[in-house]
């Protein structure tokens, strides 16, 4: 996987896969490049077309797909990249500024998202119009 638009950049966590089992590890300032404020899941996705779609001013999150794939869309404002996601070792930074949206879910899709930041609606860039002027 390599990225290729701008506030972005690849996670990839430690991971022990073995008989009884995988585990990955995810440590803040070690995996993640910044403390994690909040953390959240997202799953039943089968009949959602479209999540995200949105961008951040100053937040930012890595995201992984922890089961099942998913389509991870980034825009920079200048380059557009769509990347699978459907390892669950691998992650993608979302940096302020990038408008990204997922899709084509699969059924068993997990999406695992830690942010550097508490929710705050003020931080977020809800239409593409006014991501375009900021970016």
């Amino acid at each position: 996987m390599k990225i290729k638009v701008k506030n972005s950049g690849i996670v990839k966590l430690s991971a022990w896969k073995e008989p009884r089992g995988h585990l990955f590890v995810a440590e803040a300032m070690r995996h993640i490049p910044f403390r994690i404020k909040r953390a959240y899941f997202m799953n039943n996705l089968q009949n959602a077309k479209l999540r995200g779609d949105h961008a951040h001013k100053k937040t930012t999150q890595a995201i992984f797909c922890v089961n099942g794939s998913f389509i991870l869309g980034l825009d920079d404002g200048k380059k557009k990249q769509k990347i699978v996601l459907n390892k669950p070792e691998l992650g993608v930074i979302l940096g302020p500024k990038l408008w990204h949206n997922m899709t084509n879910f699969s059924k068993d899709c997990v999406i695992l998202v830690c942010a550097s930041d508490y929710y705050k609606e003020k931080d977020y860039i809800r239409t593409y119009e006014e991501f375009s002027q900021l970016a």
